[in-house]
């Protein structure tokens, strides 16, 4: 008799990564704290994985990080100041991100890949199921991709991965899945039969896109501990998940039709940020009405 699997609590979010895409500015701000309208971008994520039940958040961090940890930590002498004034709203607001979860932090010492990012949070989860929220990843909530993917695993049991289907032109950029489809027991989930990270042009097996969300059974560190360095000479997830499909684990994937948005790259982070904003209740109608003036303007001319 099978039984349901463990509720998944802990959500791990690596953010040690240098933020090559947005240089500059991030020489001295982690690209994590970029704001996407007054919110900076991992603050999303960390709300995303509360809303789906994850009370407990590790962040694996890196040298220069350290805003990460302020922005979630209190800040008495904001607050204060705050109170002084009367401006309830805003001291609700900053409050906000240091009362979502139980937040901790370790630091991945050497930039050897997402897979050894995952790795240094084994001694904090221990044995249990975990949640993998990449951090340039934002998911609107109205598109509860985690809940789908723990009601997928509560039936399936094993680890669960999130795809999406995107131009063949530009699954050379993502991990890419074969699957098979349906899933045998009814519902979203469709079984994995292969991952390959970043297949060279013409070579990937679909055009369904390993997106940053993962549920994962915690034998996914023994594994890891044995992968060796793959593409970019950094030891990768997307290996590790070869592996345990290749040994006949269970690893799902839930094919994701909602709203992404890819904070990590420039243009995406520009999109996001005006999309978001014009669906803000307090923002949007009037930065709406600015935004068709503007691009019917002359400034556009010629542009």
């Amino acid at each position: 008799m099978n039984s349901t699997p463990p509720r998944t609590t802990k959500a791990v979010i690596p953010a040690a990564g240098l933020g090559t895409r947005f240089l500059p500015l991030t020489k001295a701000t982690p690209k994590e704290m970029l704001p996407v309208v007054d919110k900076p971008a991992i603050q999303y994520v960390v709300e995303e994985a509360v809303a789906a039940g994850m009370s407990d958040v590790l962040m694996i961090t890196g040298r220069n990080k350290r805003p990460l940890e302020d922005h979630f930590d209190r800040n008495h002498e904001l607050e204060e100041a705050l109170q002084r004034r009367g401006d309830q709203d805003t001291l609700n607001s900053v409050c906000a991100s240091t009362e979502l979860a139980d937040i901790h932090y370790v630091r991945q010492r050497d930039p050897k890949g997402l897979g050894h990012a995952v790795l240094c949070a084994a001694p904090h989860v221990g044995r249990e199921p975990f949640a993998v929220l990449l951090a340039d990843d934002l998911i609107d909530p109205r598109d509860p991709l985690l809940s789908c993917m723990a009601e997928v695993r509560s039936r399936l049991g094993g680890s669960v991965v999130a795809l999406m289907e995107v131009d063949p032109s530009a699954i050379h950029l993502y991990g890419c899945a074969a699957v098979e489809r349906p899933d045998p027991a009814g519902g979203d989930g469709v079984r994995i039969t292969d991952l390959v990270e970043k297949p060279e042009p013409g070579t990937a097996p679909s055009n369904l896109a390993v997106i940053g969300r993962y549920l994962l059974d915690p034998e996914i560190f023994d594994v890891l501990r044995e992968t060796p360095a793959g593409r970019g000479g950094e030891i990768q997830l997307t290996d590790a998940l070869r592996a345990l499909v290749r040994a006949g684990r269970p690893v799902h994937g839930v094919v994701f039709s909602g709203r992404r948005y890819d904070t990590g790259d420039r243009a995406e982070y520009l999109r996001a940020t005006v999309r978001l904003a014009c669906e803000r209740e307090d923002l949007g109608p009037g930065f709406l009405s600015w935004l068709r003036e503007f691009v019917g303007s002359e400034e556009l001319v010629g542009v």
